[in-house]
């Protein structure tokens, strides 16, 4: 039995996957804020959280007034 998966949970493993597989690349631009909370049909809070966690343990990187892009990996 599978039970109830939070929005913002199934964002962050959706990105981290992606990050994994090679999709997104290092220094590849995320969606935006409003991109994420229009594809999983959340609110910009949701959206941000998962994006919150990604820059917690960094995964990705925020410059100011240019969007967020998936960091280096680290050695």
């Amino acid at each position: 039995m599978t039970g109830y998966v939070p929005t913002y949970r199934v964002i962050l493993n959706d990105l981290r996957k992606s990050i994994a597989s090679g999709q997104l690349k290092p220094g590849d631009k995320l969606p935006t804020l409003s991109e994420l909370a229009d594809k999983y049909d959340c609110a910009l809070g949701t959206a941000r959280r998962a994006l919150e966690i990604l820059l917690e343990t960094g995964e990705i990187i925020g410059k100011q007034g240019k969007g967020t892009y998936v960091a280096e990996k680290k050695l």
